[in-house]
């Protein structure tokens, strides 16, 4: 039993000390976002970036505690049944966090996440991926950060994590 309690007061020492991000903000989306492109604009509730030459606009809801990434690929009116299958199988399996959408339309990539419990790798990570899949569109519809096979495609793709991530350890 004192094994017990000391083992456990030990793991609550232990994770009191671990530091806890605060909630994602507007504000606090806005210095991450400048952090990986000095050139951003405040956009409405949101951004306009670039990440790695693709255009991502950002918004936010803070009403329904919301932030959304995306990025256009195309016109959905010219996109045939075999294009809209792969999409879907793509964000079954490949896609990871990112999704293809179509809204208004256009076939965008997509990031959705609720904002007060976005952390900033998670941010970071579901730009590079957003990005990911829309550059692949056509091709491998991936996210990048996890694949199958032995090919170049998934260590280029993971490059624009890992440099996203790197960009993001000063904030």
């Amino acid at each position: 039993m004192i094994r017990l309690t000391l083992a456990l007061i030990f793991l609550a020492g232990s994770l009191a000390a671990q530091e806890v991000e605060p909630p994602m903000t507007y504000e606090r989306l806005g210095k991450i976002i400048f952090a990986l492109d000095p050139e951003a604009q405040p956009q409405g509730p949101g951004f306009q970036m670039t990440v790695s030459d693709v255009s991502v606009l950002v918004i936010t809801d803070i009403n329904a505690d919301r932030m959304r990434a995306m990025v256009s690929i195309s016109s959905a009116a010219d996109l045939s049944a075999a294009d809209l299958q792969r999409m879907m199988q793509a964000n079954f399996d490949s896609t990871l966090d990112a999704r293809y959408a179509i809204a208004n339309g256009t076939l965008w990539a997509a990031f959705i996440h609720p904002l007060s419990k976005l952390d900033k790798d998670q941010l970071i990570s579901g730009l590079a991926q957003t990005v990911n899949i829309a550059k692949t569109y056509g091709t491998l519809y991936s996210g990048g950060a996890a694949e199958f096979g032995g090919g170049d495609s998934q260590d280029l793709q993971r490059e624009l994590i890992d440099e996203l991530l790197k960009k993001g350890e000063e904030i």
